[in-house]
């Protein structure tokens, strides 16, 4: 995969984060948005790991870019800013994941794997941001698709319980603190929840929550 930022620690430290997994290879590193994509275009790695304010080419244009010329290449931005704007730019621009530099280091594993292997992935907290957009009817988070209550129905109970913390952006850790299970059991169900929503990511999953009404039920923890 590909690593652009261009501080040189942050490229150090999410190099440091990547390496603990086996799975994940850096193959090359940008310090701005036009080396992230002459190095896509020489190394063609599954994934590129962007930064959004780089100078010159900023991520977002990167992303759009690389989508469009180099589509076998998934796109994770990776920012410190959490504004909705930057959020609905991402995904407008053809992003396939977005994380902050303030989640957990796990949820960049998974958000890399998880558009390595052809799906999506948005951060619990990017996820909630959305959710309040939708809350507040903003128009760019109802684009990403909103869902009837009627899709929640097919959930078990446990299930209902577990979709409303993700609609509030608890991460899986969180919601097996709050529901006393292992974050192993967590997975399963949020996976099982995705298969039977028809849904990619966790955004999606929080939306179908917010849709359902659930979201303030799991305040309170579940049903």
């Amino acid at each position: 995969m590909l690593v652009a930022d261009d501080e040189a620690l942050v490229r150090a430290a999410v190099r440091a984060i990547l390496a603990r997994d086996p799975g994940i290879e850096v193959v090359a590193e940008a310090r701005d948005g036009q080396e992230a994509v002459d190095a896509v275009r020489e190394y063609r790695p599954d994934v590129a790991l962007l930064d959004i304010q780089m100078p010159g080419l900023d991520g977002i244009v990167a992303a759009e870019r690389i989508h469009r010329e180099l589509p076998g290449t998934a796109v994770v931005m990776l920012t410190t800013f959490g504004e909705d704007d930057f959020i609905a730019r991402a995904l407008r621009g053809g992003a396939d994941g977005f994380l902050l530099k303030a989640d957990d280091p796990r949820e960049l594993l998974t958000g890399v794997h998880a558009v390595a292997g052809g799906g999506a992935y948005l951060s619990p907290k990017v996820a909630a941001r959305v959710v309040a957009g939708l809350r507040a009817g903003g128009s760019d988070a109802a684009a990403v698709g909103p869902l009837t209550e009627q899709l929640a129905e097919r959930l078990t109970e446990r299930e209902h319980a577990v979709l409303a913390l993700v609609g509030c952006g608890l991460s899986n850790a969180e919601i097996g603190r709050r529901l006393f299970l292992v974050e192993g059991t967590v997975e399963a169900h949020v996976s099982a929840i995705l298969a039977k929503l028809g849904v990619r990511n966790r955004v999606g999953a929080a939306i179908a929550a917010y849709e359902a009404g659930l979201v303030g039920r799991g305040r309170d923890g579940g049903r």
